[in-house]
């Protein structure tokens, strides 16, 4: 059990790094506290709000590895290296297209309610 408190207050210090340092992750936070109650009103039924709250969640996820991934890099190096650059590309990536997977299942929920007459 104190293992896992352990794990709970460095996961807690970490966002709160994120929070206070970090545009992108900041940028996401804000997203999800506005996510959670639309979402409620858009969804249909508790899977549905589930998804849109968990895509959110899933984007946040994905910028935290990439800022992790970064964070390494940077530890390694702040010189030019090639290695370097395709890591922090592919992070980047790898966020793009948690962001376009997180439009599109908004977009499948919010289409209806905004083009229907």
């Amino acid at each position: 059990m104190e293992r896992l408190y352990k794990a709970f207050i460095n996961s807690m210090r970490a966002l709160g790094h994120l929070a206070r340092h970090e545009k992108p992750v900041q940028q996401e936070l804000v997203l999800l506290l506005v996510a959670l109650p639309v979402a409620w009103f858009v969804a249909a039924d508790m899977a549905a709000y589930m998804l849109l709250v968990g895509a959110v969640l899933f984007l946040l996820l994905v910028e935290i590895i990439n800022t992790s991934v970064e964070a390494a890099c940077n530890a390694i190096s702040r010189d030019f290296k090639k290695d370097i650059q395709i890591a922090k590309d592919c992070g980047s990536l790898a966020v793009l297209i948690a962001s376009v997977i997180c439009a599109a299942i908004w977009i499948y929920h919010l289409w209806p309610l905004v083009f229907t007459a």
